[in-house]
């Protein structure tokens, strides 16, 4: 019975995901046009609405967490676990359910990532079970097969830039790296290091 819903159930998800990003994009964010003018440039000339067709498929995931980012700490926590990517609308929009433990306890995300077929770029919108909220999507794109997406934050109470970086993308394995700059992206903190290694 859980399997007969569990299609319905990633369903009514996404379409309230969709519900919130509309809603979200009603509002206008301060500097949001300048943001992703200045950290991706110009808009991509290409067609990248199956940039993401690699991902599809479960995965094993290793992933290492800088605990205190942007603090001068030096300590890391490891998680190991999966990763589920399933295709919406013919590649123009994916579901990842990553879902990992370790020292510093479990750990679920959920992200939709969309595609913006006028700008031909990438959103990212990440939420996690234990904040029920979605945060800024990353926005970005793929070249050369390397795909990069930035957006601004505030942490603890501090403007950052972020950086997310997908690469080493072969049939069977990719890599993941999240960023943080606090002067304006001279210098980057790398702070999560994810990799996926697909399940036979």
């Amino acid at each position: 019975m859980i399997n007969m819903l569990r299609p319905i159930t990633n369903c009514l998800l996404i379409c309230s995901l969709m519900l919130v990003l509309q809603a979200r994009q009603g509002l206008a964010h301060p500097g949001s046009e300048a943001t992703n003018t200045s950290a991706q440039g110009s808009p991509a000339q290409r067609d990248g609405q199956h940039d993401f067709d690699f991902h599809t498929g479960a995965w094993k995931t290793h992933v290492s967490r800088l605990v205190h980012p942007l603090t001068g700490s030096t300590t890391w926590v490891t998680y190991e676990g999966t990763t589920v990517v399933r295709k919406v609308w013919n590649g123009r929009a994916n579901l990842v359910e990553l879902e990992v433990d370790g020292s510093a306890g479990h750990l679920e995300l959920l992200s939709l990532r969309l595609y913006d077929p006028q700008a031909r770029q990438w959103s990212l919108n990440v939420t996690s079970s234990a904040s029920g909220t979605i945060g800024v999507p990353t926005i970005g794109e793929f070249k050369n097969g390397r795909g990069e997406f930035f957006d601004r934050e505030t942490l603890n109470g501090r403007a950052i830039l972020v950086r997310f970086v997908i690469s080493d993308i072969t049939s069977n394995s990719c890599h993941f790296e999240q960023a943080f700059s606090d002067d304006g992206g001279k210098t980057w903190e790398v702070n999560w290091l994810a990799t996926d290694t697909r399940v036979p």
